[in-house]
């Protein structure tokens, strides 16, 4: 397994994580059996970085996470462990974010209990309070790694320069923002800036949520999701539109001798030295595809072969809903 760094002062970690949202319905049902046969696959195949968070869920996923570890005494000294929070509700039950050095102290500590452990090495503000200044919120993140829950910190869907004004409060180990394919954006400053600054840059959603697999999510499957229901790059006629550019990159994949989301998962690898794509999977199967990721090194033919097939932009439609727009930064 190929290594690398969790931010400058963080420790070395496998070149593949995982994402355990898919340790919950999110993508269709799954059982705790299920999560728990990936961890076994995990651990054998030298992956190492495990990010979950508070809202999967609603808990149940660093449940999973911590029922494993009881069940596998050892377990926890092989994982790296990233977990997340601010995403909460008002009184109303609206949706809103909170980065009080209260609110995250309080729902770490649950997260803490749920997994079991008395401290995780990286703890993300899941999103930023737009009501409350970075430095702020970075200082709030930082007095918990004085408090030892946590030994280091990062954000999820921040702008390069909002990491900037970040890091000069504390140092920042990743930032985790969706990635892939086709979603390009963070080649647009975040990818430079991460790597500049000594920063890990984690890649949510890698294989684009399904369509850089073999076998995508069917027009069916996608109207029992709540979250991808709504997703214009899943409604028609967006959906065709996609799947059928697609179909060229699993033909690409197929004549290169890999499965589609192990070439999608080699890709990003070559993107930046401190990449850290985190796929999330139910499927043993799956997994096992993904991996094949790290075993392959492209050169700049096969980029160039990729590039061709797919090139900047070829997504039809948004990859967020306007609803789901509501708390990542937009830079440009």
């Amino acid at each position: 397994m190929q290594k690398r760094k969790l931010g400058r002062y963080g420790p070395e970690v496998s070149a593949l994580g995982f994402g355990a949202m898919s340790f919950t319905d999110f993508y269709g049902p799954t059982t705790e059996k299920d999560g728990h046969a990936v961890l076994d696959l995990a651990i054998e195949a030298g992956v190492t970085h495990l990010d979950t968070a508070n809202v999967y869920g609603m808990g149940r996923s660093e449940q999973v996470i911590g029922n494993y570890f009881k069940k596998n005494p050892g377990a926890r000294d092989h994982f790296v462990i990233a977990t997340k929070a601010t995403i909460t509700r008002d009184a109303e039950g609206k949706r809103k974010f909170d980065n009080s050095q209260a609110h995250l102290e309080a729902e770490l500590d649950k997260s803490l209990q749920r997994l079991g452990v008395d401290c995780v090495d990286l703890f993300y503000a899941h999103r930023r309070d737009p009501s409350m200044s970075i430095e702020e919120a970075t200082g709030n993140l930082s007095w918990l790694v004085e408090a030892g829950k946590t030994r280091a910190i990062g954000f999820s869907e921040i702008a390069p320069s909002s990491l900037r004004r970040a890091v000069a409060v504390h140092p920042v180990a990743a930032v985790q923002s969706e990635y892939s394919l086709s979603t390009r954006f963070p080649d647009l400053g975040l990818v430079q800036t991460t790597a500049e600054l000594g920063v890990a840059l984690v890649a949510f959603s890698p294989v684009g949520r399904s369509f850089l697999t073999d076998t995508p999510l069917s027009l069916d499957a996608v109207q029992s999701l709540d979250f991808l229901r709504p997703n214009p790059r899943f409604n028609e006629p967006n959906y065709s539109a996609n799947i059928a550019l697609t179909d060229r990159f699993r033909a690409l994949a197929a004549e290169m001798g890999m499965p589609a989301a192990g070439l999608a998962i080699a890709w990003l690898l070559r993107r930046g030295d401190h990449v850290i794509p985190i796929p999330g999977t139910r499927s043993v199967g799956h997994f096992k595809e993904l991996l094949t990721g790290t075993e392959r090194v492209l050169s700049d033919e096969d980029m160039a072969r990729i590039e061709a097939v797919l090139p900047v932009g070829w997504a039809h439609g948004d990859r967020y809903s306007d609803e789901q727009w509501v708390g990542p930064e937009r830079y440009c």
